[in-house]
């Protein structure tokens, strides 16, 4: 048995606090079990450059941990003069889900930005960062359309991202540090509420797992995604709740 009695199927206990940055359009504090992160959505009335003139929008993320987020302290990534290969890859990661579900034609010629600041690490912080981000987003292109700046919402779809592994021979969702740390086989999907297949990354740790495993981390994932959006939906329209 897993941490809290927690059976294989089962997430960590997840909660979203939306409106946490005060400053912020839009913003949330997501918690994954230990897991806890910050996300912010800022709006930018500028383009990057290849985008000028185009009429088109963009949304892009940063993603971070804070010195105390973890075990023992690390050096902010200023102090050691830039970001990691795995910061880049995981900003890059969170980028390209939120993106797969914006209309950037009708966000018009602006940009969001959606800032990830992880508080504390337990395993799945690009997972987290990924599903809060999008709520963060949500509330920012709300803004806009309260503000008048677009008609409409240029939200096609929900997207959310969850863990799965395979630890001690046994396929489980949503790894916890010790898990991820100690697993055979560790998974990241990224999914949309339609179904849609943003991306996977998938790794064998040891010896190469079979399609059979693979399959059984798709069919968990793929439930927890949408047990994840069934709690982004109460957060961001919690008239229909």
């Amino acid at each position: 048995m897993r941490k809290n009695d927690r059976s294989e199927k089962a997430l960590r206990t997840v909660s979203i606090e939306p409106g946490f940055s005060l400053h912020a359009e839009g913003s949330c504090l997501i918690t994954v079990g230990n897991t806890k992160v910050i996300c912010t959505a800022s709006v930018d009335e500028k383009v990057p450059p290849f985008l000028r003139n185009t009429g088109k929008g963009w949304v892009t993320a940063e993603y971070g941990m804070l010195p105390r987020s973890t075990g023992s302290r690390m050096d902010r990534e200023a102090a050691r003069g830039g970001q990691s290969g795995r910061t880049h890859e995981i900003q890059r990661l969170i980028g390209r889900s939120l993106r797969a579900v914006i209309d950037l034609t009708a966000l018009g010629e602006r940009q969001i930005k959606v800032d990830c600041d992880v508080i504390q690490a337990d395993g799945g912080t690009r997972t987290a960062a990924i599903t809060g981000g999008f709520v963060a987003l949500y509330f920012a292109c709300k803004h806009l359309v309260d503000q008048k700046l677009i008609k409409t919402l240029p939200i096609k779809d929900h997207v959310a991202a969850i863990s799965a592994g395979v630890v001690k021979g046994q396929s489980v969702l949503d790894l916890d540090y010790d898990e991820d740390s100690t697993a055979e086989t560790d998974a990241n999907f990224v999914m949309t509420g339609k179904g849609g297949i943003v991306e996977i990354q998938s790794t064998a740790e040891g010896e190469p797992f079979q399609l059979e495993q693979f399959q059984s981390m798709f069919d968990l994932a793929k439930s927890g995604i949408n047990d994840l959006i069934k709690l982004q939906m109460k957060v961001m329209y919690p008239e229909l709740s």
